[in-house]
């Protein structure tokens, strides 16, 4: 009897241990649920962030846009056209790429992708006709003319 009372003693105290134990994991995860909202609230912040840097980038390409391609002399427009060609057809593969991997579900995205493909091609299409015309201006005419 006495080997009894000592064995439900033992597991009486493990079942303790066990309820410490789980009390201490309940805790824990607690914690981690506090911190993930936590975090999730400031994913949503730095969402709201990213927008307005985004923004910021966007306007500031713009104007420098425009003032390096006022100080850009008439002389290295060809050149810097058949750049800016090469730059869209790389846009183009790469768009492509990017059609073949959509996320199911949101019709938006093939659209988006789809005028993408379409305008960098208007833009390399017309652009090499374009350099084309120009550098036929410097072709020398046939006959002595």
């Amino acid at each position: 009897m006495a080997t009894e009372i000592t064995l439900i003693e033992k597991l009486q105290e493990n079942v303790d241990a066990l309820k410490a134990s789980v009390a201490g994991l309940e805790s824990q995860v607690n914690e981690l649920m506090d911190l993930e909202k936590g975090e999730m609230t400031a994913a949503a912040v730095t969402e709201s962030s990213h927008i307005g840097l985004t923004l910021f980038v966007f306007a500031l390409a713009i104007f420098l846009g425009v003032e390096l391609i006022t100080k850009v002399p008439s002389q290295l427009h060809t050149p810097l056209m058949s750049g800016s060609n090469a730059i869209s057809g790389i846009t183009i593969v790469g768009a492509v790429i990017a059609l073949q991997n959509l996320p199911q579900g949101n019709v938006m995205i093939p659209i988006i992708g789809f005028l993408a493909v379409v305008t960098a091609s208007i833009n390399v299409v017309g652009g090499y006709l374009v350099t084309d015309r120009m550098l036929g201006m410097f072709k020398s005419k046939k006959g002595g003319e």
